[in-house]
């Protein structure tokens, strides 16, 4: 693709505020000029946002004020004018109910604050799940030019001379002490190793799987993704992007022409070939619907079904993101793509240049951590679209991270009605459950839970862990986190709380999994089913008042993204009117 910048110099959307010598125009200015700004910085100069997710409360974009710092330094080398301001933070390891119900919340903070200020651009400060989402949806709506710096992964854990993947771990761990094979003492020195510094998760988790979405999608600069949060490099990356994004402002390079068709078709083949998040699945659907492109789950199963997983990282491998930025990064990943055919070579990026032009000369400096297609991981990796009976709207699975030997099952369904039934009854003895059956949770989707925990990787019953038995079936209406594993069937819609034919599952019915032919099936009489939707009532009333009933009435289901209705497409960046 040939970009075609605008002409410049020209007047800017921030001179709407800033360019005039009336009241309005000397209100604006001289309220800015109590922070010691000189009054040639409002001379017509490019105003740049930093919208920046930094929170206390948000731990993985607790060092991202270093990082503006570092932006704002770029910004003012290139001849902008940067003005840092911050937003709703979506701390995934603390937020409660749900991180997730909060991201559309963020993305409505970050859409309405470009719109209503005097900027011409944004550099989107995102690390922790939610964050890299949010900012873009809420950028992409307005179509400011913006392009995104992540904070990067923690450095490697270890533990007794094994690495500590975040969250991997300690899902391992627990498991672990269920099944009689770890000391609690243990594990509490475990942690001390899980987070040994600044940055998000260092597995191939939400995070960096996020990250990594957005430099396949163009939106951020060539190598972001992998740079670990510590490494100088993440700080030089911060600072190009603060240069870069005043260029981008003066070519008029706006995210709708970066967020197209094609650049959603690199980041979905992407994802198969990192082993990445199946919340990926979600958060691009969204994305797409603020972007104005067509992008259903059917696309995520045909452009992801036939792609081999090459990064070997944990949930699905062995190594680290230390190890990945060290292999080459995410770079090396798209040149392998484009190598096989499988990337939209002219794809634009942030940078002006293709997306092949970013990648060309990338180099595989280790085969173990990203492989070559003869020794991949798995060789159908993507992520896999489940349909039948009990998700006539589709459900995820991710192959890489899941049991070969579980891939076709019939088992008995064991049936938890929400998170708290499963909590009360999943480590009783007498629980009528074994390594064969399928474990369904109910109530947990994004009206449900509500918000759509990461709940959906069931910890499995300790009398069938002290087996030996390390996976069984999971299904749920949920989320489960990037950094978790198993042949765990999420995001089932529609979802229970809305009366989906999950609601009606009973412990004893049969449920068949067939994922080569995409199938999930309930084995229950058609006329049968029928007979238990029609009788079904919901679980819960309905939230009343604040968020949370905004959220319940207005959010969509899984299968387009989880956004809220109203928010779907493009809104733009008309300045408001002046209200002085």
């Amino acid at each position: 693709m040939t970009f075609q910048p605008a002409p410049w110099p020209r007047r800017l959307r921030s001179q709407e505020w800033y360019g005039g010598d009336s009241r309005d125009h000397i209100y604006h200015r001289s309220w800015m000029k109590n922070q010691g700004l000189p009054a040639d910085l409002f001379d017509g100069r490019p105003v740049i946002g930093i919208c920046n997710t930094w929170s206390e409360l948000t731990p993985c974009n607790a060092h991202l004020r270093d990082l503006a710092q570092r932006v704002k330094n770029g910004i003012y080398e290139a001849g902008g004018l940067p003005l840092e301001f911050p937003v709703f933070s979506t701390g995934e390891s603390s937020l409660r109910p749900s991180a997730m119900m909060y991201r559309n919340l963020a993305a409505m903070d970050v859409e309405e604050a470009l719109r209503a200020n005097p900027l011409d651009g944004v550099v989107l400060m995102v690390g922790c799940d939610k964050t890299t989402p949010a900012l873009l949806m809420g950028a992409a709506s307005v179509d400011l030019p913006a392009i995104v710096v992540t904070g990067g992964p923690m450095l490697n854990g270890w533990f007794r001379g094994e690495r500590v993947g975040s969250g991997t771990a300690l899902w391992q761990m627990s498991e672990a002490i269920k099944a009689g094979e770890m000391s609690r003492e243990d594990f509490l020195e475990a942690e001390q190793a899980m987070s040994r510094s600044p940055g998000s998760c260092n597995t191939m988790g939400t995070a960096s799987t996020m990250a990594s979405m957005a430099e396949a999608l163009g939106m951020a600069l060539s190598g972001n993704a992998a740079i670990p949060a510590v490494d100088s490099r993440r700080r030089v990356m911060a600072q190009l992007t603060g240069r870069r994004i005043v260029q981008m402002v003066k070519d008029d390079l706006k995210p709708s022409d970066v967020l197209t068709r094609e650049a959603f078709e690199n980041a979905i083949r992407c994802n198969g070939a990192i082993g990445g998040s199946t919340n990926a699945v979600i958060h691009l659907l969204a994305l797409a619907g603020r972007a104005g492109v067509d992008l259903t789950l059917d696309d995520w199963d045909r452009l992801g079904r036939d792609i081999p997983t090459i990064v070997n990282l944990m949930p699905s491998g062995d190594y680290l993101m230390e190890e990945f930025f060290y292999a080459g990064g995410l770079p090396v990943v798209l040149k392998r793509l484009g190598e096989a055919g499988l990337l939209h070579r002219d794809a634009l990026t942030v940078s002006g240049e293709s997306a092949w032009e970013q990648v060309k000369d990338a180099r595989n400096w280790n085969e173990e951590v990203i492989r070559p297609v003869e020794r991949a991981l798995t060789a159908s990796g993507g992520i896999a679209v489940l349909n039948g009976n009990l998700a006539p709207k589709g459900a995820v699975l991710k192959p890489s991270a899941a049991s070969p030997h579980l891939m076709t099952h019939r088992g008995r369904a064991v049936v938890f009605e929400d998170i708290d039934d499963y909590k009360a009854r999943i480590e009783d003895e007498d629980l009528d459950i074994d390594e064969t059956c399928v474990m369904v949770l109910k109530n947990c989707g994004p009206k449900g839970y509500p918000g759509m925990a990461e709940v959906g990787n069931m910890g499995l019953p300790p009398k069938v862990l002290r087996k030996g038995i390390k996976d069984m079936i999971r299904i749920s209406d949920a989320r489960m986190s990037g950094t978790a594993y198993g042949t765990v069937i999420l995001h089932v819609s529609p979802e229970a709380a809305v009366g989906g034919p999950l609601a009606v599952v009973r412990s004893g019915d049969m449920i068949e999994l067939d994922v080569a032919a995409r199938r999930l099936h309930l084995d229950v009489p058609e006329a049968e089913l029928q007979a238990r939707l029609a009788a079904w009532t919901p679980a819960a009333p309905a939230p009343s008042g604040g968020y949370a009933q905004l959220f319940h009435t207005h959010v969509e289901g899984a299968d387009t993204g989880a956004d809220f209705d109203f928010l779907r497409g493009r809104r733009g960046k008309e300045v408001p009117r002046d209200s002085h």
